[in-house]
């Protein structure tokens, strides 16, 4: 169990969240301040002066005024008429993460829901209930109403949800795991789905996995830079520190620490007539390095955002007052999903071109045509280098801007939003293409390093070969290559191609 105090949680604990589904919930600390602010939305709820979402309809229908008797209906109407997602449905760990992320705004005391809101999410967690959210349905402004909508649902027995394997109704996965619906009180449903904590874990989640793909980035760039007997020169400190970009040098010096004591780098050092090699290969440090620093500004901007407030209005306790504002409007957000997707596409498009380079026999250094050791007969990695270039193209087309790309909604009260849930969905298939190009380029890699036997890689990098080649074999006659990409792409994604070769990124 993770003990989250609201304000302060780390991208580190996020990621365990997202990544081994460990249950989180808040420091008891932060219930002072969640119960002061609900005690001031009971006495507003109370009142006869209009407060927006506490005694008034909600978006064009804010001047409504709603009787105090009303206001359990009010806020349970709002839940199902908001409940409108389609699409796919979000997988479960992603939902579990944007779960913890509205614990933790629900936390900070500034939203007005009581205490056994949070207690209810907790104890959902904690016992693996997890909402039925539909992916598609947000605009990444006055919060990601239909998604967020739908995880409520399930918390007061409606709507769907998982529970041990199954997809069960809202009210039967509640009571299998043994918990009872809630009733929301005056602006618990409002404070519930305004936010952007869809978009938040979405944009999240492709962060954690587009950093694990730049560092495997690393030690496969340093393999293909053997296979083809590429030069290391390009990866002198000076030149680097020259320029002065961290991500830069960070990236040219773990590739010269990975590369350390090829045998195969000290075999050509002297007589090869090749005087610079193909900027693939060359400027790896200055591509996927201004590609690391852009990860590492958008994971700034996501870890202010995973511990901020972000409903309306908000209850400012200490000033006495309940202010509409527009922290739920996710341009943060869109504008961090949208670098993420950049720097995705730009450490596929220059390792794509490295599985160009070692299958073309004019540019390889003489490996055998497409790797292959009986080429004609045998087409080799010939069509594995076109899924790459075809997934490239795809991800170029991703990553064009979402957050640029407004409508207006609701009547024209909501006429600028940020589009940031589906700039973030999509990275999780930018990411999945990138896998696929870097686990084809390992493949490839690997194979024009076994060509140039007897002489021998790197001590990391054949300790990464030993990994690669436990579960897959070198290619020798065509076969059935589908799952042994997969397989490569797998190892990828799981972290194991930078753990095997020793790579460390900071963020």
């Amino acid at each position: 169990m993770i003990e989250m105090i609201p304000g302060t949680v780390t991208l580190a604990t996020l990621e365990e969240i997202w990544r081994k589904g460990t249950p989180a919930r808040l420091d008891r600390s932060a219930r002072e301040g969640v119960e002061a602010a609900a005690a001031m939305v009971a006495e507003a709820a109370a009142g006869e002066a209009p407060v927006y979402g506490i005694n008034t309809g909600f978006g064009k229908l804010a001047s409504t005024k709603i009787a105090a008797g009303d206001t359990e209906t009010l806020q349970r109407n709002l839940i199902l008429s908001h409940s409108c997602g389609v699409g796919e449905p979000l997988a479960e760990d992603k939902v579990r993460l944007m779960m913890a992320l509205k614990l933790l705004s629900l936390g900070r005391g500034a939203s007005g829901v009581r205490w056994l809101v949070i207690e209810q999410i907790e104890e959902m967690l904690a016992r693996g209930v997890t909402p039925l959210v539909p992916s598609q349905g947000s605009v990444g402004a006055s919060g990601d109403l239909a998604p967020l909508a739908h995880m409520t649902a399930a918390m007061i027995g409606e709507g769907e949800a998982t529970y041990e394997g199954a997809r069960l109704t809202g009210a039967e996965a509640l009571k299998r795991a043994g918990l009872e619906p809630i009733v929301l009180g005056p602006k618990e449903g409002l404070g519930l789905i305004n936010g952007t904590q869809f978009s938040t874990a979405c944009a999240l989640a492709g962060l954690f996995q587009a950093l694990e793909l730049a560092r495997a980035s690393m030690a496969i760039a340093s393999l293909t830079t053997d296979a083809i007997m590429g030069s290391t020169a390009p990866l002198v400190a000076d030149i680097h520190t020259l320029r002065g970009h961290a991500g830069q040098i960070d990236v040219a010096a773990q590739m010269r620490d990975i590369m350390q004591g090829s045998e195969i780098r000290e075999s050509h050092r002297e007589g090869d007539t090749r005087v610079q090699d193909p900027y693939c290969i060359r400027c790896q440090p200055q591509v996927v390095g201004a590609a690391l620093d852009v990860l590492r500004m958008a994971a700034r901007t996501l870890e202010v955002e995973a511990n901020a407030v972000t409903d309306n209005p908000l209850v400012l306790v200490e000033q006495g007052l309940i202010v509409s504002g527009g922290n739920f409007h996710a341009e943060y957000v869109g504008f961090a999903a949208d670098q993420i997707a950049l720097a995705v596409a730009e450490i596929g498009a220059i390792a794509q071109r490295r599985v160009a380079l070692m299958v073309d026999p004019t540019l390889s250094h003489d490996l055998p045509p497409f790797l292959t050791p009986n080429p004609g007969l045998n087409s080799g990695f010939m069509i594995a280098e076109v899924t790459t270039a075809a997934l490239m193209s795809e991800n170029k087309h991703l990553a064009n801007p979402c957050v640029t790309d407004s409508t207006p909604t609701s009547a024209n009260q909501e006429d600028h939003v940020s589009m940031a849930a589906h700039g973030a969905l999509r990275l999780a298939k930018m990411t999945a293409n990138l896998s696929v190009i870097l686990g084809v380029e390992m493949l490839c890699a690997a194979q024009g390093v076994e060509a140039r036997a007897p002489l021998k890689t790197s001590h990391r990098l054949q300790d990464l070969l030993a990994m690669l080649r436990s579960e897959i074999p070198s290619l020798g006659d065509d076969r059935y290559l589908a799952p042994e990409i997969e397989g490569a792409s797998a190892m990828v994604r799981a972290g194991r191609v930078g753990d095997a070769a020793g790579v460390e990124v900071a963020v």
